[in-house]
């Protein structure tokens, strides 16, 4: 099976031919061309079907593959939509639970559009980030405030709104196994053409364009790489701000980030908690591979054996008693 990157190896070179020939058209008859005059695609084959039989054959299989990602793509978007619904449901419910000042419309509407010196996180941001702060143990404090037990192992991720996630000065993020999403909190009023939101590969820019409020942008390094293609951002209402909603595609699907940026505080993956409904969704493979890979964490968090090293026991030890005239005592697992 031909892996995505060995998929995307030559595409530099399709592009500058596709370009210099004008389309699709001329590029499919200048390979054909090339098949027909330098190899024996046409003049070896066995039968005059055979080659037909083989283009149709590529072209089916690419057309599956193209199915099953746009289908893989409409699933992460209504995910991405479900989840968004249930964020400003939560909102809305943290909003209802506010004390009423008692004061009319008109002295509301006056406060909330008083400028401010910079921007600051929603109310209902601010108490998920103080809720999130204090169930990671100090963890952003200092690079040392970690507690004893997790001395060395970095911050512990936070819970609820940033499940698998954390909290630093300028945003918060949670995270699947495959997607990350960032929330970054900009001022009251602002609108999408007034930021300026750059994600590449390995980097993401934050900002509000004229260079206002620079102390708040989020300017950095990723820790891993992301597809690009599945990579999207948004601005909506929050409480009495607004909210920059930036969701990436993780390009390694099976690794836990323990930081967004490079340089910003770490969690402890160690401690990653997925969700089962999550797990469920996965293929059958997949769901074996992660649930391993979680076995094996919590067991080297507890200084036991890995899944593999208890089997390479479990077979040492059948060996022992199937060979009981041999002496183990000097034997080594390696």
């Amino acid at each position: 099976m031909t892996s995505p990157m060995d998929d995307e190896k030559f595409d530099g070179m399709y592009i500058s031919m596709a370009q210099q020939l004008g389309g699709i058209d001329p590029l499919l008859d200048s390979f054909f061309g090339f098949l027909r005059r330098k190899t024996d695609f046409l003049s070896g084959a066995s039968s005059s079907s055979v080659p037909q039989e083989t283009v149709i054959k590529a072209f089916q299989k690419n057309s599956d593959k193209f199915n099953e990602e746009a289908k893989e793509k409409a699933a992460k978007e209504k995910k991405r939509k479900a989840e968004e619904e249930k964020r400003m449901a939560r909102v809305a419910a943290e909003k209802a639970k506010q004390p009423k000042s008692g004061e009319d419309d008109s002295r509301i509407e006056d406060i909330t559009d008083a400028p401010a010196s910079a921007p600051a996180p929603a109310p209902a941001a601010a108490a998920a980030a103080d809720a999130d702060a204090k169930a990671a143990g100090d963890a952003y404090e200092g690079s040392g405030a970690a507690g004893e037990e997790d001395e060395g192992k970095g911050a512990v991720p936070g819970k609820g709104a940033e499940a698998n996630g954390g909290v630093t000065d300028k945003y918060r993020w949670q995270q699947t196994l495959g997607d990350l999403m960032v929330f970054v909190p900009v001022p009251k009023g602002t609108k999408a053409k007034m930021l300026n939101v750059v994600i590449e590969k390995k980097k993401l820019l934050v900002q509000i364009k004229g260079g206002a409020d620079a102390a708040m942008d989020v300017d950095g390094e990723l820790h891993g790489t992301v597809k690009l293609e599945d990579c999207f951002w948004s601005v909506e209402d929050e409480g009495d701000g607004r909210l920059v909603t930036i969701t990436l595609t993780k390009t390694n699907q099976m690794e836990w980030w323990n930081r967004v940026l490079v340089g910003d505080p770490e969690i402890n993956t160690q401690k990653v908690e997925p969700e089962n409904s999550k797990l469920s969704d996965l293929d059958g493979e997949t769901r074996q591979t992660v649930e391993k890979m979680m076995f094996d964490q919590r067991q080297k968090a507890a200084g036991l054996p890995t899944a593999d090293e208890m089997g390479k026991q479990d077979m040492l030890k059948k060996f022992m008693e199937s060979h009981p005239e041999m002496d183990f005592s000097k034997a080594k697992m390696c």
